[in-house]
């Protein structure tokens, strides 16, 4: 936008509408500013570059006058990068990693674990005076030595002198840059204060402070010791030597390893164990035939029920029919994650209603069978699902060209003969993509599995929580271990995330094809 010139003023001014965008532009290299400050202090490089060019290009887009087109589609081009194909190259990043429990970090920070987690008090080692102190919300120790000399750290920061410290009976009582916590403070963060470690250099090997009545400070040292030159990791109790392995921990000579671990690329392990391991293949096949199934089954039965009403709610001869439509769209008004908890109420075994008033008080296992939990999944998803179909195919319906179908009359066309020939194929021109993304959505339709049956029943002969219901992407929440009900595995289930996205782009590059053909029928 040009700086437009002020009449009868002799110089220039600024716009409303320059000023207007030079506030949004500012708002907006703020947030940018924080997010590049975060992915640095995160050490997310790759996060990082992508901030930094999106700010450049945001800049120069919009205080361009040749960058007109780019105006318009850079928000959305960065919303793309940012919440698709961002997500899409780490999921397939970390699909190739042990990324998961006992994995979680890179390898500096498995080892600084390693070294807290196996911490002993040094015998004999000496007590010092200790007062808990805090920089804002951060807590940390100040101590006074027994050379009198006051050192002050936090669970970041190892010990360091602080000049001007006011010690009174062996205690600091004021610390220059910290707050001294009065008891009743202490008090209420007593779990952070015991938890609380202060490392006393910066080698992790010389251990750190810690307290257990915020008076007294005592030594910690690791029973392990980590040498950089050799990359090693020594236990001193047993003499025990464990080496780096390719799989990411610590692994002495008899194969033992310790507990944490860290990040590396696995190649097609993920991948392998999905398909070849029992513990998943056998569930894997299972929940990928019922994922299709109830995809397929899904689609077909929403949009059949959904037709059938549009054509007879169509019929101008059918009197109330906008009643009838706002009865029929109900069900679609409600969201789908409540409509579900609902439906699990009313199919309940011992006090739901459709036992205890529709069958007359029958304990029907209608969530912990097998087949009649696939069933009630299916009827809950097409009592949710229909409305769409039925606000579509009226849309089409109401939408065909009336002089095709009186041509169709006058040739003698009979009715049947007019639908197979010419609503039908226009119908699916208009629908076939809506059908195409529904099948996209019934695939991944997690809302509804979870909240009606948590994927249960569960397998007899799994060794992993995953059951009848289960479809893909909840076995990949299940695999995961967000769930709690298994160890975290993030490698294992962004592989099959990836194996998710692979179908459904098939399927659905496949469908788009047969739409073509139906678009040149038409």
């Amino acid at each position: 936008m040009s700086l437009p010139a002020t009449r009868g003023s002799g110089r220039t001014g600024w716009s409303p509408g320059f000023l207007v965008k030079l506030a949004l532009i500012a708002l907006v290299d703020a947030l940018g500013v924080y997010a590049v400050l975060a992915a640095w202090s995160a050490e997310s490089w790759g996060l990082l570059a992508a901030m930094v060019a999106l700010l450049l290009v945001a800049n120069w887009a919009y205080f361009s006058k040749r960058a007109l087109p780019l105006k318009y589609i850079l928000p959305g081009l960065a919303f793309l990068l940012v919440y698709q194909v961002y997500v899409v190259a780490y999921t397939g990043y970390v699909a190739f990693t042990n990324y998961g429990d006992g994995h979680n970090s890179t390898k500096e920070q498995a080892i600084e674990a390693l070294l807290v987690q196996n911490e002993r008090r040094v015998e004999n080692s000496p007590s010092s005076p200790l007062t808990v102190v805090a920089q804002g919300d951060t807590l940390g120790f100040a101590i006074v030595s027994p050379e009198g000399v006051v050192e002050a750290g936090t669970a970041d920061e190892p010990l360091a002198v602080v000049d001007g410290a006011t010690v009174e009976a062996d205690r600091v009582t004021a610390l220059p840059g910290y707050e001294v916590l009065e008891y009743a403070a202490v008090l209420e963060r007593q779990q952070e204060v015991t938890d609380l470690r202060v490392a006393v250099s910066e080698d992790p090997n010389d251990g750190s402070i810690r307290t257990q009545d915020a008076r007294t400070g005592y030594v910690f040292t690791s029973t392990l010791t980590y040498d950089a030159a050799s990359d090693t990791m020594t236990d001193t109790t047993t003499g025990a030597t464990y080496t780096p392995n390719d799989d990411g921990q610590f692994e002495a000579a008899d194969g033992s390893t310790l507990p944490v671990g860290w990040r590396v690329l696995v190649g097609l392990d993920n991948f392998v164990t999905a398909f070849g391991d029992d513990r998943y293949a056998g569930p894997f096949g299972k929940i990928l035939l019922w994922t299709f199934a109830f995809a397929v089954i899904s689609v077909a039965s929403t949009f059949l029920l959904g037709l059938f009403l549009a054509i007879a709610f169509n019929d101008a001869r059918l009197r109330g029919r906008r009643i009838y439509r706002t009865l029929v769209i109900l069900p679609y008004a409600i969201p789908g994650f409540l409509a579900a908890l609902l439906w699990s109420g009313l199919l309940n075994r011992s006090y739901g209603f459709v036992n205890q008033v529709l069958f007359g008080g029958a304990e029907i296992p209608w969530l912990t069978d097998p087949l009649l939990a696939k069933l009630a999944v299916l009827g809950v998803n097409l009592w949710l699902g229909f409305p769409y179909m039925f606000l579509i195919c009226t849309g089409a319906l109401q939408s065909l060209p009336g002089d095709v179908l009186e041509a169709a009359k006058i040739d003698g066309a009979g009715r049947w003969r007019t639908w197979r020939s010419i609503t039908l194929p226009l119908l699916l021109v208009a629908t076939a993509p809506l059908l195409i993304s529904s099948f996209a959505f019934n695939f991944n339709n997690f809302t509804l599995i979870y909240m009606l049956t948590g994927g249960g029943p569960r397998f007899d002969d799994a060794s992993v929580p995953l059951g009848h219901t289960d479809i893909l992407i909840s076995m990949v929440y299940s695999v995961s271990g967000l769930d709690g009900t298994a160890a975290k595995d993030y490698g294992l289930a962004s592989a099959l995330s990836i194996v998710i996205f692979l179908v459904v782009a098939t399927i659905s590059a496949v469908a788009f094809r047969r739409t073509r053909s139906l678009e040149e029928i038409a």
